[in-house]
């Protein structure tokens, strides 16, 4: 598992950094395939109901409305078919690939199982609509679905009468055979929908929306397949003839060709066991638990930071239970918290200045507290060599490997978010360092959903805590890049390094040792 996950690692870090190169990080679409597959449901929302508005339910009406739509108005409904059709495929490939992904990443396991989980029904309805959808086209290659999947569904002994008996010819179909399909179609989607709802509820703040420039992008990208090469019929279905030859969506339809091969109870089997095995990936091995944060209420000002930052819904802000003058304090979900730290970023009390009592925080991890973040920084300040001197914060999923000889040392902690901005003062007004980088995940794709995002608008004064104004912008660095970057990794850091060389001495601030 673990080398299955490795390699998959290594093929998603080489195509990220082509799509870099393609689209920038922010656009790059392997680091948007979750937002992605709720913009391509919504175009597919969107062109079905359009359809809908032309689509007769009959058993002759059915294809002849599709056949109305696909060319007397081809302009128009005859697009919105084909983005409907490519879309659907879409959604499809972004789906998978985003399991893999996911899955090579190891972002299912542990306290993240939730999405995960709740992502395996998503799967079989996304297949329920499509299946459906083809049904009611009603050409050859609907005849076929329709055969193949009432055979496959007289396997399972939950029907009194064979379903397959209703397609023995054209006098065995009715029309209410369409109205059935059309609740089908419509009643799938919708529960389909609250299943992605259901799959992100514990993701505070997720997105649903691509970057702007990507899903324009992406818009303009199948509205001119869908010109070039529009979606058709495979001509009408015929139930006193069996269709010859029939073109298959393999994304939709890459099981009917097993049923020639495997029984259709056996097929259930297979379908069945696998989505039963991957819904248990996440406890295949079972992740070891880190401890959750935990609140020190005399440090807390119940101020809600931390309840604004948590990219986990795993603090919730409470009635004040110790008597202090406070309205609120911060409570922690243990079952929710992912131990990323960003809620000590977040807290104003998290500060290195502090000497007068001990650095203990309103909300910390109880093994990478602030004190002991503290003590490394000043350790890694003695370890410099010659040259500009670089202490890098860095996340562990970052992959940060600093070359021999570069002058700088890395302070590592579970999300570059956990870092409270008073960090970066207090290196370089203490003289700690000549300059700082920041270094997390790839950026819009952090580990922890948001640290990289929380960590730029901290610096850039607009979200508390927030960097103060004195602290040399010059002499602070960000590097948001995929783990396994080494090499980019290094060149930034040159860069960086390259351009402390060029500055003028730092002056130490005055009052920097006032907490």
């Amino acid at each position: 598992m673990a080398f299955l996950k490795r390699t998959l690692r290594i093929l998603f870090a080489r195509a990220e950094a082509v799509l870099d190169w393609s689209f920038g990080q922010r656009n790059n679409p392997l680091a948007n395939l979750g937002s992605l597959g709720w913009y391509f449901f919504w175009i597919v929302a969107g062109t079905g109901i359009y359809l809908y508005l032309f689509f007769d339910t009959g058993i002759t009406d059915a294809y002849a409305s599709v056949e109305y739509i696909t060319h007397d108005q081809w302009y128009a409904a005859g697009v919105m078919r084909s983005l409907h059709r490519y879309a659907s495929d879409a959604l499809v490939i972004v789906v998978f690939i985003h399991i893999l992904r996911e899955f090579s990443l190891d972002r299912m396991r542990g306290k993240r199982f939730f999405a995960w989980l709740t992502g395996v029904p998503v799967l079989w309805f996304i297949y329920i609509c499509g299946i459906t959808g083809y049904w009611l086209v009603w050409d050859k290659l609907a005849q076929y679905i329709a055969i193949a999947t009432s055979e496959w569904l007289d396997t399972l002994p939950f029907f009194g009468e064979p379903i397959a008996n209703n397609f023995l010819n054209s006098s065995t179909l009715s029309g209410r055979f369409f109205t059935l399909m059309v609740f089908m179609h419509i009643f799938a989607p919708l529960f389909m929908l609250f299943l992605m709802w259901l799959h992100i509820q514990r993701h505070a703040r997720a997105r649903v929306n691509p970057p702007r420039r990507l899903a324009i992008g992406t818009a303009i990208t199948l509205i001119v397949l869908s010109l070039v090469y529009p979606a058709v019929s495979q001509g009408p279905a015929n139930l006193d003839a069996v269709p010859a030859t029939v073109n298959f969506d393999w994304y939709y339809l890459a099981a009917y060709p097993l049923l020639d091969v495997i029984p259709g109870g056996q097929l259930w089997l297979i379908l069945v066991a696998g989505s039963i095995l991957l819904s248990l990936m996440p406890w295949i091995p079972p992740a070891k638990t880190q401890p959750a944060a935990v609140v020190s209420l005399p440090n807390c000002n119940g101020c809600g930071r931390c309840f604004e930052d948590c990219p986990f819904s795993a603090i919730t802000m409470e009635p004040r239970s110790d008597g202090l003058a406070y309205a609120a304090e911060a409570v922690v979900d243990v079952d929710n918290c992912v131990s990323c730290g960003i809620c000590a970023g977040a807290c104003p009390t998290a500060t290195p200045f502090r000497r007068a009592t001990a650095i203990v925080p309103g909300i910390e991890l109880p093994d990478h507290s602030i004190a002991e973040l503290r003590e490394r920084s000043l350790q890694a300040s003695t370890n410099f060599e010659d040259g500009p001197r670089v202490l890098i914060y860095a996340c562990h999923h970052a992959g940060v490997d600093v070359p021999g000889g570069s002058g700088a040392e890395v302070v590592t902690m579970p999300c570059v978010a956990m870092l409270p901005p008073s960090f970066v003062d207090f290196a370089l007004s203490r003289d700690l360092a000549d300059g700082v980088m920041l270094a997390g995940c790839a950026d819009g794709d952090c580990y922890y959903r948001l640290g990289d995002q929380w960590t730029r608008e901290r610096v850039a004064g607009q979200r508390d805590p927030y960097l103060r104004k004195r602290v040399d912008r010059d002499r602070l660095s960000l590097s948001w890049l995929p783990s396994g970057s080494q090499r980019r990794r290094a060149r930034a850091l040159a860069e960086f390094a390259a351009s402390l060389d060029k500055l003028p001495p730092k002056p130490r601030s005055r009052g920097a040792d006032r907490a």
